[in-house]
């Protein structure tokens, strides 16, 4: 079993697929939504930029740095958005969740936990983590609130910590979840699922 290994992950709400270029159309519609792509303070691929994305996410899978994943509304069955395992560091067990973006048509419908249940089930269950990362900027609020909701704790800010293509250098916030906190998280998680709270 390794870190970089992207089996389906499923329940009754979301799936996760291996990210592949059949995401791409779906993929591309559910960002054109709101053009959040143009939200400043995120790296998120414009409909034009999807396949693009594809690759780079799936060249990083091959080299054996990232495990990324399409998001599925398991309603409609299409592809909403995206997610991946970063900062893969099976020797230490750590990994980070992050480079998630979903569609704004299914902000607050309960994916984002679902999928988060999940990728974090699969982390401390199946590959034995420690401890799991989520970063966000400084600046994305709506990010920062919705890490906080599941249950992680905030270690700190890493000051001027990466150029943005446009040139603004971003504080990245750092929140961790550790195996001693799982199952406070889960039960979490599990009852914002099942009354459907996004």
């Amino acid at each position: 079993m390794s870190f970089v290994d992207t089996p389906v992950l499923r329940n009754d709400i979301v799936h996760l697929e291996p990210l592949a270029h059949a995401h791409r159309d779906d993929l591309a519609e559910a960002v054109a939504v709101g053009d959040l792509h143009r939200t400043w303070y995120t790296r998120i691929p414009s409909p034009d930029q999807m396949g693009d994305e594809i690759d780079a996410r799936l060249a990083k899978r091959d080299a054996g740095t990232v495990a990324p994943w399409a998001v599925i509304d398991a309603r409609s069955g299409r592809a909403v958005g995206m997610t991946t395992y970063l900062n893969l560091d099976e020797a230490n067990r750590r990994l980070e969740i992050g480079s998630t973006w979903l569609g704004r048509g299914v902000h607050g419908t309960g994916i984002n936990p679902a999928a988060k249940l999940l990728l974090l089930e699969r982390a401390f269950e199946t590959l034995g983590c420690v401890a799991v990362e989520l970063r966000t900027h400084w600046h994305n609020h709506q990010s920062r609130a919705a890490i906080a909701r599941l249950g992680a704790k905030q270690d700190g800010v890493l000051r001027n910590h990466t150029v943005m293509p446009d040139g603004i250098i971003r504080d990245t916030v750092v929140f961790s979840i550790l195996d001693s906190e799982w199952a406070a998280v889960r039960a979490g998680l599990e009852h914002r699922i099942a009354h459907r709270v996004g």
